[in-house]
């Protein structure tokens, strides 16, 4: 092939290359990219970077073999699927040529910058040309093409910096970055980071509402979540049901006393410029309120009647749930109530019952129960002769050879010793053992007539 001197080129701004050099057709790989992020917001859309490109292609007879896109930022080297998919392609000889928009197209970053110039000094990347510029295997092209790039990730963590020094002097004159809580609106008009925040006239109320329940009432969480939800329809701002870990978010949320931290959890606190919808007392108050005892297990659940009782009103089955009291002795207290948990009917009546209220009411009605007619004779009376010849052997009453006999009354008195002194799979089994429904109606229970079940867990699990 015929050598030229490069004197006999279209010189670049840079200057003419002082050597011979071979001329070597070159097959482009045009790349386009737009970075989602906020830094490239002026950059030119990836459709339009391709059109300019193509334009430059037809006006110079550029050969173009391949067109590739994506849609990533390039502040981190390695990181984009399709740029090192070029590379690759340009070490196995598809193309020899990147046409670009711009060379922080190419790289924001020193190493997808340090891929590309050791390409082209191994004369595997032959030529990268843009609308105004081309660089080639020249010293002085290669460093321009570096200054270039390292300019592109200047601008990128000097901009990183200016973000973080706005948001500080954001914070500094009362602005809290981001939305705001539920209870609070930006206006619409004004300038961008500093927009007055305003209180929410439907859901302001609602909200102090919520913290004074909380503060003084003392309500758990799942109590001011079913009052929100189903007493007073409350929503976010997006038309949604509040969750329960929201509702907690919100109480955890200081902005509502007029202080907020930034960033969160840095403990660098800021006064803001908005009107507070609760005092910093009533906040403290709920905070302490809010506060677990580490030494109670609220996880561990040892509710002994589910599964085994149902609701008269609507059928549906009990549940049962667990509440705390603070003592002024500062102990704690534990609560079991068992309710209808209203799958079948939304709207039963039919109010919670305490767990001893409950106990006790089962205890009296051991006395209406037939055990011989509900088949559980055989079964209690092997517990109450076992128990009986156990009495004899340690406590020496009466001749422990003689045989047992066991009276209906021994099995009632056995059953109401169960229910008040017995673990808890004792009392399920009991209970199970008595092969009927047990139902609350109107806080009293009861069982139904000539109604047997052959097992309470499976009637339970058809509900």
């Amino acid at each position: 092939m015929p050598k030229t001197s490069v004197l006999d080129c279209p010189p670049t701004i840079y200057g003419n290359r002082n050597k011979e050099v071979a001329e070597i057709p070159i097959r482009y790989c045009l790349y386009a990219r737009k970075s989602t992020e906020q830094d490239e917001l002026q950059a030119l859309s990836i459709d339009s970077q391709i059109h300019e490109m193509k334009t430059l292609a037809e006006r110079e007879n550029l050969e173009v073999v391949e067109i590739r896109k994506e849609s990533h930022s390039a502040k981190e080297s390695g990181q984009r699927p399709v740029f090192n998919k070029i590379l690759t392609d340009l070490r196995e000889g598809m193309f020899n040529g990147i046409l670009t928009w711009a060379p922080d197209r190419l790289s924001r970053n020193a190493g997808d910058l340090g891929s590309l110039v050791d390409l082209m000094d191994r004369d595997v990347l032959v030529k990268i040309r843009t609308p105004n510029q081309f660089f080639t295997n020249s010293p002085n092209e290669k460093f321009m093409l570096m200054i270039l790039c390292s300019q592109a990730k200047l601008e990128n963590d000097n901009k990183s910096l200016n973000v973080k020094r706005g948001l500080k002097a954001k914070c500094q004159m009362g602005y809290r970055p981001g939305v705001t809580p539920l209870g609070y609106l930006n206006e619409p008009t004004g300038i961008k980071g500093q927009r007055k925040v305003t209180i929410d006239p439907s859901r302001a109320p609602t909200v102090k509402k919520m913290f004074e329940k909380v503060g003084y009432e003392r309500a758990s969480g799942r109590e001011i979540y079913r009052w929100l939800v189903y007493d007073q329809d409350f929503k976010t701002k997006s038309g949604k049901r509040v969750t329960l870990s929201n509702i907690f978010r919100m109480l955890h949320t200081p902005f509502y006393y007029g202080d907020f931290e930034y960033p969160q959890g840095s403990n660098t606190w800021y006064k803001g410029n908005h009107e507070p919808i609760i005092t910093k007392e009533l906040y403290e108050t709920v905070q302490e309120n809010l506060k677990v005892d580490p030494k109670i297990k609220y996880g561990i659940k040892d509710f002994q009647f589910t599964k085994l009782v149902f609701c008269g009103t609507c059928g549906a089955m009990i549940t049962a749930e667990e509440k705390f009291k603070k003592l002024l002795d500062g102990g704690v207290r534990r609560h079991v109530y068992y309710r209808c948990v209203k799958r079948v009917d939304v709207d039963c009546q039919e109010p919670p019952i305490k767990e001893e209220e409950l106990l006790e009411q089962m205890i009296q009605l051991m006395d209406k129960i037939d055990f011989y007619k509900k088949g559980t004779f055989d079964k209690i009376q092997q517990e109450v002769e076992r128990y009986n010849k156990f009495s004899q052997v340690v406590f020496g009453k009466g001749n422990q050879d003689k045989q047992i006999k066991v009276k209906k009354t021994d099995i009632k008195s056995y059953a109401a010793y169960i229910l008040r002194e017995g673990g808890r799979e004792e009392k399920r089994e009991l209970l199970m053992n008595l092969r009927t429904k047990l139902y609350i109606k109107d806080s009293k229970i009861f069982i139904k007539e000539n109604e047997v079940v052959e097992n309470p867990d499976q009637a339970t699990q058809n509900e």
